[in-house]
């Protein structure tokens, strides 16, 4: 084993750890040295978003230490940036195995630095924390969640006082107070218990009513109240307060899935609890069909994502993807404003740099002001908060199955994006039609946009660098033209620089920095680049797009599109 290495295992074998998980290594190493060298090569690292990584001892695994410790360079600079102040902090988590214990270690730290503490009394999604954040006026949270990702990952989101995850300059000063505690020494473990304040019902009920202000038309749920719904939290927190909300909005004919309705961090009826596999919506589909529904959603774990189905024109049920999705709440949200007479002239929507830019043009139809921003819901956040009496946010949204209605949240919240998505169902219904109906209309009125993501995986040690090498290939020699088109303009966000490759022209970006490429095709193909800030992957985004004659010219077209994007791939080396 590598010295370095040795010297942390030796460290966790001889310091202040507890005797289960000295015990874990002595059987690594005896049993599994090479996991053992995995859980040990490298610190887990303080990112923008927090922790995320797989459950298990070491420096490189998510577990009471790591946890502890990142909590405490949070309070540090908490402390440093609110001084002689009563700090606040609010703490929630999922349904995943440990959640409890990292979300009460967490709690125990917080309070032993002499912050107030306000701690949910069990799971709860992961919106209703930034809710809570606002609510207590509290100066930041955590929530500890791995959200969409395999069972055997956990993490921990920070947050600052807008309810928003963690931007500059404080995401870079926590990270360096956490890189500062070099030991579990430096951690206050316990003593402060009594600035430990439990919540629950009274938060889920204020939540409640805040959701149910953002309905448009309740008149017309009212009129359609036994719309067909069958939900699915996926073995998730969705279940605490997706059933209350769209009870709250008047929706009677609820279906729960029963197979994944009991919160599991297991997820035993599912690889991925993540409403964007097909898989994990399989039982849901089945329901749905089952009971001839009028629309099936589902959650994942810490309900920050949503998942719909819909029957299409044929009569199948088929499931909408996350940049449909964020089309069709969208249009109603700007639509229904509209035609309600409570739009206002300064009405703003957002979305992110990789969500389809159909948006656009829904936007421009109805005058309200579209910006984009970099993939993350921190970034809308963080617009919210700069265009404050200046601009009234609408909705904001991006491709993976998130959206954020009204300004209450500031993150992904698919409780709310449930009740409005169910509205939006009632309200076609009332006219006759159905969700898919109104989608393939955007479509001919809008132009038909086709999106596909792919993402390559690359495990260990050595994934992180080959990922490296595959964007700076990209930099250095980016292609002139794909699949027989000429690339036009090629935009990194890294180096904050576009460039038109035919004219050479350049200009500044004024996006904060992010390691993503987008080539933009004379034929209005749209490819964007960009590594996982949590997950060994790079994922790549297509987007292509043409004039849908009319709704009979849809399958061909969207045919016509999909081998565009395939090609693309091909000539792109990507398979």
């Amino acid at each position: 084993m590598d010295a370095a290495i040795q010297s942390k295992v030796d460290t966790w074998l001889n310091g202040n750890y507890d005797q289960a998980t000295k015990d874990e290594i002595q059987r690594l190493q005896n049993q599994s040295p090479e996991e053992l060298t995995e859980s040990f090569y490298q610190s887990l690292e303080f990112g923008t978003g927090g922790l995320r990584g797989i459950m298990g001892v070491g420096t490189n695994r998510i577990n009471k230490y790591t946890v502890g410790m990142a909590t405490q360079g949070f309070a540090n600079y908490l402390k440093k940036t609110y001084p002689d102040t009563e700090i606040r902090v609010a703490i929630a988590h999922d349904s995943r195995n440990n959640s409890r214990f990292f979300a009460e270690t967490t709690a125990n730290v917080f309070a032993a630095n002499d912050i107030k503490v306000f701690l949910f009394e069990a799971l709860r999604p992961t919106p209703e924390l930034s809710f809570a954040i606002r609510h207590f006026k509290c100066n930041g949270g955590v929530v500890c969640t791995a959200s969409h990702n395999p069972k055997e990952y956990n993490g921990y989101k920070a947050y600052w006082n807008d309810g928003g995850q963690l931007v500059p300059p404080h995401d870079k000063n926590v990270i360096r107070e956490v890189e500062a505690i070099t030991s579990v020494d430096d951690v206050k473990w316990s003593g402060g218990e009594a600035n430990i304040t439990i919540i629950g019902a009274d938060v889920d009920a204020a939540y409640v009513e805040m959701v149910k202000g953002l309905s448009v038309y309740p008149d017309v749920i009212a009129a359609q109240h036994d719309l067909k719904i069958v939900y699915t939290p996926i073995h998730g927190t969705g279940i605490k307060l997706v059933p209350d909300v769209l009870k709250a909005f008047g929706f009677t004919n609820v279906t729960i899935v029963d197979e994944q309705s009991t919160p599991d961090g297991n997820f035993p009826t599912v690889v991925y609890p993540n409403p964007e596999e097909s898989e994990a919506m399989s039982i849901g589909l089945k329901k749905a069909k089952e009971i001839d529904a009028d629309i099936l959603c589902g959650t994942d774990p810490d309900a920050d994502r949503v998942g719909i189905a819909i029957k299409n024109h044929k009569g199948e049920w088929v499931l909408v993807n996350g940049n449909q999705t964020a089309v069709l709440a969208f249009s109603y949200m700007m639509e229904a404003r509209k035609a309600k007479g409570i739009a206002q002239p300064n009405d703003m929507v957002v979305k992110t740099i990789v969500t389809t830019d159909m948006i656009y043009n829904v936007a421009k139809a109805n005058d309200v002001a579209c910006y984009d921003v970099l993939t993350g819901f921190k970034w809308i956040a963080e617009l919210i908060k700069e265009k404050e009496g200046k601009e009234n946010y609408v909705i904001g949204g991006e491709e993976s199955f998130g959206m954020m209605i009204g300004d209450k949240v500031r993150d992904k919240d698919a409780v709310s994006a449930v009740a409005l998505l169910c509205e939006m169902a009632a309200y076609e219904k009332s006219k006759g039609r159905s969700l898919y109906d109104k989608l393939i209309d955007l479509y001919v009125q809008y132009d038909l946009y086709l999106e596909h993501l792919i993402s390559i995986t690359k495990k260990g040690m050595r994934g992180q660098e080959e990922i490296a090498e595959m964007m700076q290939g990209f930099r250095n020699n980016p292609p002139t033209t794909i699949n027989g088109a000429k690339v036009v303009h090629l935009l990194d966000y890294q180096l904050q620089v576009g460039k038109n490759l035919v004219t050479n022209e350049i200009w500044d970006i004024t996006l904060p920095k992010s390691n993503v490429l987008q080539f933009l095709l004379e034929d209005g193909t749209k490819i964007s680049a960009r590594p996982s800030g949590t997950e060994p992957k790079i994922k790549f985004y297509f987007s292509v797009n043409t004039k849908l004659a009319g709704k009979d010219a849809y399958d061909e077209t969207h045919a016509a599109l999909m081998d565009r994007i395939k090609a693309v791939i091909e000539d792109m080396k990507l398979k």
